[in-house]
Parts: C-alpha cells; sequence; structure tokens
C-alpha cells in the first residue's frame, strides 16, 4: 500500500472496469458475463455512523472512491498492492501447515484411510464460508475483513465484539505459529547432529516474530512478495514429495501400500476428525482481512479465497492417503505430530525427513506471516471506526503501512512466544473464528433481506440462501467438538470484548445505512 498526496485535490478516477481472460467455471456466480469483465463499484459504503468514543473520536468517513487499483479517502490515495498470486499465497500460506504437519497422525489413528474424507469434510465446509466471505468482499473490499463486513451487516456490536475478537485470536494463532516455528528449526538442528548449547525455539520465534513485524512496516510488497516465495517454495518442495508418495503407494515403484479397508475405524470417527481438523482450515478469511489492497478485488478476493480453500483440501487428501499408506493407520497414530517426519523418512530417508523439516518450518513462517499482518489490518479498521484509539490507524507516509497497528498486533505476539505455551490460545483462535464465520454468512443474510442501495457485489453466493445458512450451522456444529476450556476462554474474551465496546465506543453507531 502506497500514500500518495496530490498537489491539488484527489486524483482522477477512472471507471473501474476490468478484462481479464478465461477463468475457473463458476457458472453464474459473477454478475453479468464472467469470466470476460468484472464492474467495481465506484460508490463506497453507505454507513449511518453516529456517535464519538469517550476520547471524542467519531469514525473516519467512508473512502470518497473505491477502484480497481486504489481507495481515494479525501487528498490521501491508497494504492493496492497484492495481486491475484499474493491473495492466493496469504490464503494457502496461512491455512497449509497443521494439516500436513500435525494432524495426519492423528487423523489417521482415529479414522483410518477415511481421515481422507474427513479433510474432504473440512474443505466442503470452508467452502460454505469462503462464497459467503467472497460476495461481500466484493461488496466491501476494504480492510479489516470478516469485522468490517459483520460490522456493517449487523452493527456495531456484533462488529466489535468479532473485530477485537479476530485482532487476538490472530496473535495468538501467530504466537502458536512462530512457536512451532522455532521447534521445526529445532528439529532441523537435530537431524543434522548439530548440537546448540541452548533451547532454540523461544528464541528463534522471538527472532522471526521482529524481523516479519518490521519488514510488514517497511511496506506490504515487501511482505507480499516474501510470501509469494515462501508458499512457492513450500508448494513444490509437497508437490513433489507427495507425488513420489502417491507413485509408491499405487505400486509404480513396485510397493503398492494401500490399505484394503477405507473405513477400518468405522463412520462416526469421520465426523470427529473432521471437526478436529477444521483448524486446519481457518486462514482463507485472512485473505478478506487485508482486501483493502487487494487488485482488482471484484475478480481477485473471490478467487483467492475459494481458490486457497480447493487447493489446501487437495494437499490435505492427497497427505493423509500418503501417509496412512506408508505406514498403516495403527502405527501412524503412535508417531503423534512427527508423522510425516518419518514417512518421509521411511519413502527417501534422512533426505526426505529434512526436506519435510525444512517445508514444516515454511509452512509455520508463512503462517506466522499472514497472522501478522491481517491482525494489523484488523487494529486499523478498528480504529478507523473509533471502537480503538485513531492513533492507531496512522499510515506511515514514507511506507505507506499502518505501523502502530502492526506494532499493536508484533508486540504481544512476542510477550506470549516468550511464554512458549500457545497450544491452548491457538484453540481459541479457531474458536473465535468459528463464531466470525457463523456471523459472516448471517450478516450476508440479513443484507440480502435489507437489499440497502450500495449493496452491489460483484460476486453472488450460488445457491442462495441454502449455502450460508450450511456454513453458518456447520460453523457452530464444529464449536461443541472444542476442548471445554478452549470455548470457556473464547466466551470470555468476547464478553470483554463487548465489555470494551459498551466503555469505549457504546456511542459509536456503524450499521451501514438501507
Amino acid at each position: 500500500m502506497r500514500v500518495e498526496r496530490p498537489d491539488s485535490g484527489p486524483p482522477a478516477v477512472r471507471p473501474a472496469v476490468v478484462s481479464c481472460g478465461v477463468g475457473p467455471d463458476l457458472s453464474g456466480a459473477f454478475s453479468d458475463s464472467w469470466p470476460y469483465v468484472f464492474h467495481m463499484s465506484e460508490r463506497p459504503v453507505d454507513v449511518a455512523s453516529a456517535g464519538e468514543n469517550v476520547a471524542g473520536e467519531a469514525p473516519v468517513a467512508e473512502p470518497d472512491a473505491v477502484t480497481d487499483d486504489t481507495t481515494v479517502q479525501g487528498d490521501v490515495e491508497l494504492e493496492r498492492t497484492i495481486g491475484l498470486v499474493g491473495g492466493l499465497a496469504i490464503g494457502i500460506g496461512t491455512m497449509i501447515g497443521a494439516g500436513i504437519f500435525v494432524f495426519p497422525g492423528l487423523a489417521a489413528e482415529n479414522a483410518g484411510l477415511a481421515a481422507t474424507l474427513s479433510f474432504a469434510i473440512g474443505g466442503l465446509v470452508a467452502l460454505l464460508v469462503a462464497l459467503p466471505t467472497s460476495e461481500l468482499a466484493t461488496a466491501m473490499p476494504r480492510s479489516g475483513g470478516g469485522y468490517y463486513f459483520v460490522s456493517r451487516g449487523m452493527g456495531t456490536a456484533f462488529g466489535a465484539v468479532v473485530g477485537l475478537g479476530l485482532w487476538l485470536g490472530l496473535m495468538f494463532a501467530a504466537a502458536f505459529y512462530l512457536v512451532g516455528l522455532g521447534h521445526y528449526a529445532s528439529a532441523v538442528f537435530a537431524e543434522l547432529g548439530v548440537g546448540l548449547p541452548f533451547d532454540p525455539v523461544v528464541g528463534i520465534g522471538l527472532l522471526f516474530g521482529v524481523a516479519l513485524t518490521a519488514l510488514s512496516i517497511a511496506g506490504t510488497e515487501n511482505t507480499a512478495a516474501l510470501q509469494n516465495v515462501v508458499v512457492g517454495v513450500l508448494l513444490v518442495v509437497l508437490t513433489a514429495f507427495l507425488s513420489y508418495g502417491v507413485l509408491d503407494a499405487v505400486g509404480v515403484f513396485g510397493r503398492g501400500s494401500v490399505p484394503e479397508a477405507f473405513f477400518s475405524r468405522g463412520h462416526v470417527p469421520v465426523l470427529s476428525t473432521a471437526a478436529l481438523v477444521f483448524t486446519s482450515y481457518l486462514g482463507f478469511a485472512q485473505v478478506a482481512t487485508v482486501a483493502g489492497e487487494i487488485k482488482q478485488p471484484g475478480r481477485n478476493l473471490p478467487l483467492a479465497m475459494v481458490g486457497s480453500v480447493v487447493v489446501v483440501t487437495a494437499f490435505y487428501v492427497v497427505t493423509i492417503f500418503v501417509a496412512t499408506s506408508a505406514f498403516g493407520a495403527d502405527r501412524l497414530g503412535q508417531f503423534g505430530e512427527t508423522a510425516m517426519v518419518e514417512v518421509a523418512r521411511d519413502l527417501l530417508g534422512l533426505p526426505g525427513a529434512v526436506a519435510i523439516l525444512g517445508a514444516g518450518l515454511l509452512a509455520t513462517f508463512s503462517s506466522a506471516n499472514a497472522s501478522i499482518l491481517s491482525a494489523s489490518r484488523a487494529v486499523y479498521a478498528l480504529s478507523r471506526d473509533a471502537l480503538l484509539p485513531r492513533r492507531a490507524s496512522e499510515v506511515n507516509l514514507r511506507f505507506g503501512t499502518p505501523h502502530v497497528a502492526l506494532l499493536a498486533a508484533g508486540g504481544p505476539i512476542l510477550v506470549l512466544v516468550v511464554t512458549g505455551q500457545v497450544e491452548l490460545l491457538a484453540e481459541v483462535a479457531s474458536f473465535l473464528h468459528l463464531v466470525m464465520y457463523g456471523l459472516l454468512c448471517v450478516a450476508l443474510l440479513v443484507l440480502r433481506r435489507r437489499d440497502p442501495e450500495w449493496y452491489t457485489p460483484s460476486f453472488r453466493v450460488p445457491g442462495y440462501p441454502v449455502v450460508p445458512a450450511l456454513g453458518a450451522i456447520a460453523s457452530a456444529a464444529l464449536i461443541p467438538f472444542m476442548q471445554p476450556a478452549s470455548i470457556g476462554i473464547g466466551v470470555i474474551v468476547m464478553l470483554l470484548a463487548y465489555g470494551w465496546y459498551r466503555y469505549y465506543a457504546g456511542d459509536v453507531s456503524l450499521r451501514g445505512d438501507v
């Protein structure tokens, strides 16, 4: 995102029409002539904003114009710098971690080879939420993602709970990823026989936390470019490894180890395992969190969110197939969270084990990178709406980034990393995301029913109203399968968020005007 101050007045706004080539067949989901032309409305959201917070700050007015390349706010032009590849990298990079490097052993122990179906069900549920979120994002391509959509669709109180919960949830998740990165780095040193006189887990997590926060402050382009490279290398490594594993499993190399019984553990464990592994899919909505910086949002936002879910689901299904074929469900379950390292060692020896550990490093790195970026944009959006102090939405005129918001995200993350105990907080993050996902689907139903004049999305959910209704139900249905402690902490976070809203900004109203 770059900030420019014209010499006199805002820059001229071009008609926002984007021509593109042939895209995937979503059969009429996009308005008019998809996949050939997309129309982005230049009209901003009409918000009945009113009131002030306790500091006397009112919500910042909506942008004067929103186009495919810029957002114009008075005499400031915010340039959109993240393209389709960058959007896919954020979505894929956030998700493609736990489903490959944590869950295969646990999932196979619970459901056997049928765990492939569990991951497919998780991907389907994610898709049921990604489609409604895509529609909301093309109607309101602003930074803040789920918070922005819920606050404009359902009012300030719901938005405050989602926004503050999203901020905290992403910080919990980022700390979890950074500690995981430290564990993978430590394991790489151990595999290579390199002895260290200290425990590198927390130190490496802190080092990368500081580096990623500083990189984000220096420019969104830098963060997006790094994310593209990391995710690209990760996908190449995983594609090569999984392709070899599939050929080995089906007997091309002479071993032929595909298990005969698909439902070796029965049918019921398939659903419980789907609930367990769904935390692997809590990442596609981060694309919407940086919607204000996505180029050609009418085209790129839906493709990035839906595409990232489809790509990650395919990798997860193939991963559990290869892992279960290599060892069988019983033995794979004994390996626990290191299952894929042992699968790689079995297939390719020490080089395979080191390669998968390296891929785990890349996966946790990319997840932490995307989470820090998304958490800062949640703070930025809350601040502009007067739900947090206005200073948090300051934009650095040199780098064009919300540096205060990035520090508000990166600082607490480092404190959490120091504790080294973030597993429970990671599931709390999952709980808060599921609440947001359910409310996003409800917000879409509300906005479609109210049909405000400003609500003109370029992408509309196919199968409305069934798809958003199922998305809301599926999100709520997964919550009871979580640990009671995670649910309890998540509820406390939501109550505290609502209490903060009532105290700090109880008079602020943000609901989209009809």
